[in-house]
Order: structure tokens, then C-alpha cells, then sequence
């Protein structure tokens, strides 16, 4: 979790700033991801009507979340799905490290799961003697260096190839240097598929709980998904509490507007569908299944109508690839699990939007996320709405930490301000002032720094407009 004493996103992004290599690697990926997007949906008319109904879907869900949820504990429950419940990322990662001792497990092959990196469970298991390998391509390479992911769908997008092949063949043994991105790939699968026979278990995130059917539904491209959740006798799911639909007619909008908004395919290679166990008769598969279903403040946000929408996310990242805050800067800049637009109003609302006020300043507010976004999230919306829980201890308000992104000087100055637009006086004063002696205020002085960081100093006018009025013989004012 972010700490108050870490970078701020503004120093962050300057940072990344200054990285040209960065800067190119996420300008290539971008231009190539929303070219392709682009190109998936060629009519503006087909691709609305989509939106419309996955929206619909979503929000139709997240309405009967409650009973949704209970109907797809019992319905998976009865299917031989052990169901776990977790307020707390704590609470999520000792249910699953109890599992674990219970089957005696040590080493356990992870697909793709945001929920887990929100968890930080690769560092909480290895601190209790328990190796947990991730299986993702991308996943793995940035876990070679101990990074975190910089993007939720394409985690080691900050690199180029270059950088990975220096890194395989300074960290894998016996790996000699090459680009070649099969050869790459190669490596890594022969790490990997020892690695799926000798695991434990298996862990895996969701896209999609059925509860009609208490199915689980995992989207994937690499095959690796598939190995993690069924070549271990164990596999353990983790996934957010909004992640519930009510039919398994309301995925298949879902996951066609997911795959064209997230890579720009039509489908994805892989699509998992799972709803039990190995059965008796069946050769394959894990002996069991555990679901652990984490809140981490989503119920909060839920009972919010107005951030609730919120939790409509699908984890595309159609908002990352188009924002012009992310393309430059990058994931890392953001110091969160979830960066980029999504992230911006996720992470707030996660932590608090005092401790992480630094996010809600850090968009444009063009509106080019709330433009893409399959479900069509109120992504500027919600941060102006956010920005004022910040500094504003509202009634009847439950966002997380609201009211303690303000200081006592800013608290001081815009009481000085009001005072001082209240009395005529004070007025004419303060702009007399400001008009003499306004432009021998140094650039970098405390008050201006921050807009003159990246903007011209203001220049007051000679006169005041009530001083042009009295010599024009205008009115008074």
C-alpha cells in the first residue's frame, strides 16, 4: 500500500519524464494498441450499441450485487467450489496462506490477478517460506526484477525488448543473449512448464462470476491460465466482490467488448470456463477449488450512488492506452496497483483520497478515458467529485479518508480570500497592492511554485479595473 513518506506522483511523473527510453518504449506500445483497437470496431454505430448493453449488463449487476453474490456463493458452493470471504487484503492473504499449510503446499505457479498484486500476496507468501512464481509472461519478467506491473493488462509494457533480452540473460541461467522474441519466450516457457508439474498449486484471478451457474470465467492469451488452474491438484481464485453477473448470457457482451477494448482482438486464445472440481470420471483438473471473494473497500464505494459506477470496471485498460497522462509518464509514476485513469479514482477511494490526493490532480480532465471505457465509467465525473471529498469532510459522505487532503494554509488562504472579498475595503487594498509591488514576487516564491513549475508567472495589471473606471469616468464599482 502507498505510505505518506513515498514519492508523490507529481515528482513521480517527472521522473518519468526525463526518461526518453520510457517515454518511447510507452509511445510505441500506445500507438500500437489503439490502432488496433481502432480497428476492431470500424462502425462508431455497432460499437455504441455495444457499449450500451455492456453498461447495462454491469449496471443491472452491480444493482442486485447483494443477492447476486449470495445466489453465486450457494450455486458454486453446491458445484464443490469452497467459497471464502475477506474484508481485508490482510484477512485474504492469511485465508489463502491457510489453505496453503493444509495441503502442506510450498510452491505455488500464479496466472494473471490484479486482486493479488492489490493483496501484495507474492511478498506476504514468500515471507512465510512459500514461493509463489507468476506465470504470465509479462508477470514474469518484471518479477525477475522485482517490479511491480506498470499496466494491468500487459504488465512489462515499460520494457522493449532490448532491456528484456539483457535481463534473461543476466537472470535465468544458462540463457544466452538474444532479441529474438520467440527464442524470448522459449526461455521462459522452459522455466515455466517444469515449474506447472512440481507446483502445489495454482492460483488464478476472475473476469467474470456467473451466479446463475457458479461458474468462474478467466480470459488469457498464453495458455498459462489454463496450466495454473488445472495442472495443480489445488487451485485457489481470487477475485473483487463487483465481479458477479447474473447470467452466462450477460458474458459473452462482456467478453467481446473486453478482448477488442484491451488487445484489440476479437477473442481472446484462451477462455476458461470453471464451475467445479475434478470429478470422478474426469482426468484432469485440481481435486480442489477455494474462492476468495476480497472487499478492500469496494462495499464502501458500492453504497455510494454516485462512485459506484466505479465498480463497473471490466480491467481493460482501454482508459491507460488513450490517456495523456499515462502514455507519458507510465504505470510506475502512479505508485499503485491500479494506475492510469481507473486507477486515479480506484486507488483514492481504496486508501483514502487525503493520503492519495497526489492521483486526483494527476489528469487532465480531457475526458478522452470516459470516450473508450467499454462501460462507460464517469472517469472525469467522479475525479471532480473525488477532488472535493479530498478537502471537504461532507454529511453523510463514507469516502475514505475525506476531508484530510487540505492544509492549514490552504485553509488559512481562502479564508484570507473570502474575508477579503466580503469587505470593499480589504479589496481595494489587496488590488492596489497587487497592481504596485504584485510583479516583484519571485517565480519560484512559495505561493507561485507550484504554478510556475510548468506555467508563466501571472502578470497584474498596471491598474485595477475599479482605477480604469474612475479615470474613464465610468462607474463605480
Amino acid at each position: 500500500m502507498h505510505a505518506e513518506n513515498e514519492v508523490s506522483f507529481r515528482d513521480a511523473a517527472a521522473e518519468a519524464l526525463l526518461d526518453p527510453q520510457l517515454r518511447a518504449n510507452f509511445r510505441r506500445a500506445m500507438d500500437g494498441l489503439m490502432s488496433k483497437r481502432r480497428a476492431q470496431f470500424p462502425d462508431p454505430g455497432d460499437l455504441q450499441e455495444l457499449r450500451d448493453l455492456s453498461t447495462a449488463i454491469r449496471t443491472r449487476s452491480l444493482l442486485a450485487l447483494p443477492d447476486l453474490l449470495e445466489q453465486f456463493e450457494a450455486k458454486a458452493t453446491r458445484n464443490g467450489i469452497q467459497v471464502h470471504w475477506a474484508e481485508t487484503c490482510e484477512q485474504a492473504n492469511e485465508l489463502i496462506l491457510g489453505i496453503l499449510r493444509s495441503k502442506g503446499a510450498r510452491t505455488l505457479v500464479k496466472g494473471k490477478s490484479m486482486v493479488s498484486e492489490e493483496m501484495h500476496l507474492n511478498d506476504f507468501l514468500e515471507r512465510h517460506g512459500i514461493e509463489a512464481l507468476e506465470s504470465d509472461l509479462g508477470e514474469y519478467i518484471i518479477q525477475l526484477d522485482g517490479e511491480t506491473p506498470s499496466h494491468i493488462i500487459m504488465p512489462a509494457i515499460h520494457k522493449n525488448k532490448g532491456q528484456i533480452a539483457r535481463q534473461f540473460s543476466q537472470k535465468i541461467k544458462d540463457a544466452k543473449y538474444t532479441e529474438d522474441v520467440d527464442e524470448l519466450t522459449a526461455m521462459a516457457r522452459k522455466v515455466l512448464r517444469q515449474k506447472f508439474l512440481e507446483a502445489d498449486a495454482g492460483l488464478s484471478g476472475v473476469n467474470f462470476a456467473v451466479a446463475e451457474t457458479g461458474t468462474l470465467c478467466l480470459v488469457e492469451n498464453e495458455g498459462n491460465g489454463r496450466m495454473s488452474t488445472h495442472v495443480p491438484p489445488l487451485h485457489i481464485a481470487v477475485m473483487g466482490l463487483e465481479k458477479v453477473v447474473a447470467t452466462l448470457e450477460d458474458v459473452a457482451p462482456l467478453y467481446a467488448i473486453l478482448t477488442r477494448s484491451a488487445t484489440g482482438q476479437a477473442v481472446s486464445t484462451y477462455f476458461n470456463l470453471i464451475t467445479a472440481p475434478r470429478g470422478a470420471e474426469e482426468k484432469d483438473g485440481p481435486r480442489e477449488v477455494h474462492l476468495v471473494i476480497l472487499d478492500n473497500g469496494r462495499s464502501r464505494i458500492y453504497a455510494d450512488p454516485g462512485l459506484r459506477a466505479t465498480l463497473r470496471c471490466i480491467r481493460c485498460g482501454a482508459c491507460m492506452n488513450h490517456c495523456p497522462v499515462y502514455t507519458r509518464v507510465g504505470g510506475h509514476a502512479y505508485e499503485a496497483v491500479y494506475p492510469g485513469p481507473i486507477g486515479k479514482i480506484l486507488t483514492p477511494q481504496m486508501e483514502g483520497v487525503g493520503v492519495r490526493h497526489d492521483l486526483l490532480h494527476g489528469s487532465s480532465l480531457c475526458g478522452a478515458c470516459a470516450e473508450v471505457c467499454p462501460v462507460e465509467i464517469p472517469i472525469p465525473e467522479i475525479l471532480v467529485r473525488l477532488r472535493r471529498e479530498a478537502t471537504h469532510d461532507d454529511v453523510g459522505s463514507n469516502v475514505a479518508g475525506r476531508g484530510t487532503g487540505h492544509t492549514a494554509i490552504e485553509d488559512w488562504t481562502w479564508r484570507l480570500w473570502a474575508m477579503v472579498l466580503k469587505h470593499p475595503a480589504l479589496y481595494r487594498i489587496a488590488t492596489w497592492f497587487a497592481t504596485r509591488f504584485g510583479n516583484l514576487l519571485p517565480a519560484r516564491a512559495p505561493l507561485l511554485r507550484n504554478w510556475t513549475r510548468s506555467r508563466t508567472k501571472p502578470v497584474p495589471a498596471r491598474r485595477s479595473l475599479q482605477e480604469r473606471l474612475r479615470a474613464e469616468g465610468g462607474p463605480h464599482v
